[in-house]
């Protein structure tokens, strides 16, 4: 695809923004009960998506071979991903706790269906939450995102489907329902679940939106509420009804408006909410501040890094500087020395060797999985594959 799609950074960069609400996996671990600690789960899982918000740029495809690093001290965690196969793309990570207190690990393999005006892209793969001082482990994957109006009009965003995540340990479960758009795009962002017991016991309701904040309370406080809304929604339907009457568009989807921010039910306890974008997003690719700094080369850091990192990857230093050519040629470029190193494996009949993670089952789903090899930290970098 045209350069001119992209945004400045590899698809490795944009699984590492799941770790920018890392606080939340911090504050699960410092709770006493495995309730508090699923909200707090429940919280990370969707903050890991919020960064999609207005998000149209493509990322790169990252390289075979192809790795990223990120350590923040202040944020207490460090973080490498691996493109571990091409065909099909799949992306693995490994991140720990510098306290030893978490590790947050899985593989990515987006699948993509183009649907004429839109593409729905279904993240494939199980995520893994391991709170290590209670020894507990959570899974769960991610939504299926959608971008409208690739052809003509304006892009949109939205993601949909439903979300579980099961604490192993205990039984408890989070389902989110992250809900479609719908007519009038009254649904638009909005996630709505509860979290039950390895009995089914419905114990907490959780409510709110991806793209802002997330809230929850008891079953009973929500019950009732939503009984008086429905009383209200009865007397609004009338006047709906008859504006229904809207044609299949042909041209662009309408991008929805989304409604007012969400109505807090009295009683409800904050879980998470968004950080505020920096004033100048909009001519970023609508980056937030966690997301501008991931591609910056620091004074110093080449000599600590594997060849392989996308900091050093021409195609996204060039764009990220303005040189829209050279970044086209780069690009271009690079996935023909990519071709080539496929051809020349064929032809000797090789195996291409991952570096940094190896194919395995999923300890707690027993599903296919990509684990961490470790060592990477050792940085012993001589055997990295020339793929720049």
């Amino acid at each position: 695809m045209p350069i001119a799609f992209n945004e400045p950074l590899s698809f490795l960069q944009r699984i590492t923004e799941y770790m920018e609400h890392v606080y939340l996996i911090h504050r699960a671990s410092c709770q006493p009960q495995p309730l508090e600690r699923m909200q707090s789960v429940a919280a990370f899982a969707v903050s890991a998506v919020a960064s999609q918000w207005e998000r149209t740029g493509k990322p790169f495809n990252p390289l075979l071979g192809e790795t990223y690093e990120l350590i923040r001290e202040d944020l207490g965690f460090r973080f490498i991903s691996e493109q571990v196969s091409h065909h099909p793309p799949i992306s693995a990570f490994h991140s720990e706790g510098l306290n030893h207190d978490f590790l947050f690990h899985g593989s990515i393999y987006p699948k993509l269906k183009f649907w004429g005006k839109s593409v729905e892209a279904e993240p494939r793969g199980t995520i893994t939450l391991e709170l290590l001082k209670h020894n507990e482990a959570y899974t769960w994957t991610n939504p299926t995102c959608c971008v409208h109006n690739v052809i003509i009009g304006k892009l949109w965003i939205e993601q949909y489907g439903t979300v579980e995540i099961l604490n192993h340990r205990t039984g408890h479960k989070c389902v989110l329902h992250f809900k479609p758009c719908g007519l009038f795009g009254k649904e638009l962002h909005k996630v709505e679940g509860h979290i039950q017991d390895k009995n089914k016991k419905k114990l907490f309701m959780i409510y709110g939106k991806w793209t802002e904040c997330l809230w929850g309370i008891d079953p009973v406080s929500y019950e009732s509420f939503k009984k008086q809304e429905r009383r209200g929604d009865h007397l609004r339907k009338a006047k709906l009804d008859e504006d229904s009457g809207k044609a299949d568009s042909d041209v662009a989807d309408d991008v929805p408006v989304a409604q007012e921010t969400v109505q807090v039910i009295p009683g409800s306890k904050l879980l998470w909410r968004i950080n505020t974008r920096p004033p100048n997003s909009a001519q970023m690719y609508n980056f937030t501040s966690f997301t501008v700094s991931l591609n910056e080369l620091e004074t110093g850091m080449e000599k600590t890094l594997p060849p392989t990192d996308c900091r050093l990857r021409p195609d996204i230093r060039g764009m990220e500087n303005g040189n829209m050519d050279l970044a086209s040629q780069e690009k271009e470029r690079l996935e023909e020395k990519q071709r080539e190193a496929r051809r020349e494996r064929a032809k000797e009949e090789a195996e291409w060797q991952t570096r940094w993670f190896y194919p395995g089952n999923n300890p707690y789903t027993g599903t296919p999985d990509w684990l961490y090899a470790g060592d990477y930290f050792e940085r012993n970098f001589s055997d990295c594959p020339d793929i720049y």
